[in-house]
């Protein structure tokens, strides 16, 4: 769709502290992921990523270099092709009921206090070939 300009949603999550990194990496993988595609119309969404982190030596010597922050315990991506797209589906009554959904259920998993979201324009710079 040209001249359109992505919107999406970045969320870096924590684990609760109640939650086991495999309980919570199971969760949000098996359960809450096909959630999320179950309201896929109803959200207006082209597109849902999970980001899980994997702990390795050579993400430490990076973050070390960097002097970076403690590492979230993952990154949700959800697209959509415009801002348009986005707030008709925000505005909607099946859109509104997905997310008040869907957080209820990041509730049970998600430590939300430490965990910001925000939208984004996405403005490619590298892509495949």
């Amino acid at each position: 769709m040209p001249g359109l300009i992505p919107i999406k949603l970045t969320f870096c999550l924590c684990k609760r502290a109640d939650w086991t990194a495999e309980d919570f990496y199971d969760y949000w993988l098996n359960s809450h992921g096909p959630l999320v595609r179950s309201f896929k119309k109803a959200l207006g969404t082209w597109k849902y990523s999970q980001l899980h982190r994997q702990p390795s030596e050579m993400g430490k010597a990076l973050a070390t270099v960097r002097g970076a922050p403690q590492a979230y315990d993952g990154i949700a991506e959800m697209w959509w092709r415009s801002r348009a797209d986005f707030e008709a589906a925000s505005a909607s009554v099946a859109g509104r009921e997905a997310g008040r959904i869907l957080l209820e259920d990041e509730r049970r998993f998600i430590d939300l206090s430490r965990s910001p979201v925000w939208l984004n324009e996405v403005h490619d710079i590298v892509t495949g070939e």
